[in-house]
């Protein structure tokens, strides 16, 4: 199968799971395939927004971040189903495995989309033998469809897994370029938003060909390194690489809620950030990680955000130091109104054994009891590498570990969900 590889390049696949949530939710109730169904939030506790729907609610219009009562308005008979992210997250955890079985060269995106380098795979079959592998797999073994783009990059197989949903697999090649991407609006090309397409449209772009063949200095002028960014993409050039470490690429780790009701009880308000703070302080540790930086949102009654934040002199992650932070800048901040939503962030992350604590009077003789245990660990460390030992609460997620759930959007998905999904997932 070696001659069905280029001998210079790369082959790469794009796996998006199609409607994700509402497709897991059909898998473990099986009553529910074929049926309009909806993943929302619960009304009484403003969360009334569709996350996703399956394809048969979308036939009558029913979109992602629509209103629920909107969404019923247009599908009375639409099935309304409470997100369950620990679900979510297994099935995951078990998509992701499935393709690690075909390369070692798979990088998470999100919850329910990844990209594959299977370049070195050939023994596997031809790429469409081996997506057809794996879309079948993932449907017999988790009963999730998926659609996979195939393309000598990150972005035309991005696009590709776009074209055919659900249940498609598209080749996408270079070649294939003017005749298929360039007659589309810039508005349809990955990558390229709303407002960009807009801005576009003022120095007279607004085909994805027209981009294509854009003046780069204009370019630059409106949208900066970005212009340039896009303009290559057009062009069907994207040399970036798929990273397995890449999931651990972020900047900031934070949790954030919506209260069932509006209030100004200050010790219900310090219970929510106790709770938000024992989060942040998990997921920090499972990251091995520290922050230096520490911020909160508050969200008041008439939708007013702010957020605040406070640079660190030590570098925390446990989550009494978190709570005890967090509950200073909120009453600093706080003005005694109604709260909505509250949020605890860890920004300006360092990697434990990177980060540097500064020692002071109270925390100095603690530390030096510490001290016969901290040189051990070093020499153990120095001697058989970072992983032989680490402190309670820090290990790795495992296929089999049952963790919470998050809000914030980031990488860390195994932790965290997108707020809001994209249409055509």
């Amino acid at each position: 199968m070696k001659e069905m590889y280029p001998k210079k390049g790369r082959v790469i696949l794009h796996v998006d799971m199609n409607s994700f949530y509402a497709s897991v939710e059909m898998a473990y109730d099986s009553e529910l395939k074929g049926k309009p169904v909806a993943i929302a939030g619960n009304v009484e506790e403003r969360r009334g927004i569709i996350i996703t729907c399956s394809y048969e609610a979308r036939k009558f219009g029913v979109k992602t971040t629509m209103p629920l009562w909107e969404a019923k308005k247009l599908c009375p008979q639409l099935i309304i189903r409470k997100p369950n992210f620990d679900r979510y997250r297994t099935a995951s955890i078990a998509m992701f495995e499935i393709l690690r079985n075909y390369t070692e060269m798979v990088e998470p995106v999100s919850i329910d989309e990844g990209y594959m380098d299977i370049t070195d795979s050939y023994e596997l079959g031809s790429p469409i033998e081996i997506a057809q592998s794996i879309q079948k797999r993932v449907l017999e073994q988790l009963d999730l469809p998926c659609s996979i783009g195939i393309a000598p990059n990150k972005f035309l197989a991005k696009t590709a897994s776009d074209m055919k949903k659900p249940m498609g697999i598209t080749i996408l090649r270079k070649r294939d370029i003017p005749s298929v991407l360039w007659p589309l609006n810039t508005s349809e090309m990955h990558g390229v938003g709303k407002k960009t397409a807009e801005k576009l449209t003022t120095i007279g772009i607004h085909t994805i060909g027209e981009l294509a063949a854009g003046n780069e200095i204009q370019l630059k002028s409106l949208l900066g390194i970005n212009g340039i960014r896009i303009k290559e993409r057009a062009n069907g050039i994207d040399h970036r690489p798929v990273d397995p470490e890449s999931v651990s690429d972020f900047k900031s780790i934070g949790n954030s809620t919506t209260l069932p009701k509006d209030t100004s009880n200050q010790q219900e308000l310090y219970r929510v950030l106790e709770a938000l703070a024992e989060t942040v302080s998990v997921r920090l540790k499972r990251k091995n990680v520290l922050a230096t930086t520490l911020g909160i949102t508050i969200r008041f009654k008439d939708r007013k955000t702010i957020t605040r934040s406070k640079k660190l002199s030590n570098p925390m992650q446990n989550k009494e130091d978190i709570a005890s932070l967090s509950k200073q800048i909120f009453l600093k901040a706080w003005n005694g109104n109604p709260v909505r939503l509250l949020g605890i962030t860890g920004y300006d992350l360092v990697e434990q054994d990177l980060a540097f604590k500064q020692l002071d009077l109270f925390s100095f003789e603690k530390d030096a009891k510490k001290e016969p245990l901290m040189k051990t660990l070093t020499t153990l460390r120095d001697k058989y590498g970072k992983s032989i030992i680490g402190n309670a609460g820090t290990r790795k997620v495992s296929n089999t570990d049952n963790v919470g759930t998050g809000t914030s959007f980031n990488k860390d998905f195994l932790r965290s969900f997108p707020q809001k999904k994209k249409e055509d997932d």
